[in-house]
């Protein structure tokens, strides 16, 4: 009982770190503004460079790469501490599914947070890091040739529960009913980011979308 009484409790505290919004605390802190004041309204890295430069993108990089990845790191010692014997990859998917949900719909600022994609590939790589360096890549490569980031954020969310799917499969060998698993809760995230990004593609469609460039402030 005490294994589960624990994991209950650590996907609480999921969602509530995951409620931190990085980019939020960061312009509050550094600016002394609201982050989804400006630009795209959204909190989150792409609109804090555009809106604010480099410096405080580059911190809100650095604190969503702590709160996604530690986190996971945290929950998942503190689940195999308390005795727990299951498939410990399988509470990582569910406590990383928290932490971006924390910060699509943030307890703390209204349920008003950001779309997802970069505390997602954090957790990601806390938790299948080999998928991780193989969905990042499709990220940069459609960024590149794109220069869309919502283009390339809803490509690397088409292609992580596929890509999760063929390498825990195919290439670590886990457990089909394991592999499912993973694969769904890859899927939800995928979906939950492609949703997010809802407006972006509207704006796709009208030719209004704004294009990325590493020529800010």
């Amino acid at each position: 009982m005490l294994p589960y009484i624990v994991i209950v409790l650590c996907c609480i505290a999921a969602y509530l770190i995951g409620s931190c919004n990085s980019a939020i605390i960061v312009v509050k802190l550094l600016k002394h503004e609201d982050v989804r004041e400006f630009g795209s309204k959204n909190a989150g890295l792409t609109n804090v460079l555009r809106c604010f430069g480099k410096g405080p993108a580059l911190a809100t990089l650095i604190a969503d790469l702590l709160k996604g990845c530690l986190t996971i790191l945290i929950i998942k010692a503190v689940v195999s501490a308390s005795g727990f014997t299951g498939d410990i990859m399988t509470v990582g998917y569910i406590a990383g599914l928290l932490v971006m949900l924390g910060h699509v719909f943030p307890v703390w600022y209204g349920f008003k947070g950001g779309k997802g994609v970069l505390v997602t590939a954090t957790v990601l790589l806390a938790i299948d890091p080999l998928t991780f360096a193989i969905v990042i890549p499709v990220f940069i490569i459609m960024l590149v040739i794109t220069k869309y980031v919502s283009v390339s954020s809803i490509t690397a969310a088409i292609a992580y529960p596929i890509v999760t799917f063929l390498v825990q499969y195919f290439a670590k060998h886990l457990e089909p009913s394991s592999v499912w698993i993973h694969t769904g809760f890859a899927a939800l995230s995928g979906i939950l980011i492609i949703y997010m990004h809802r407006a972006n593609i509207r704006r796709l469609m009208d030719g209004t979308e704004n294009k990325f460039s590493f020529s800010k402030k």
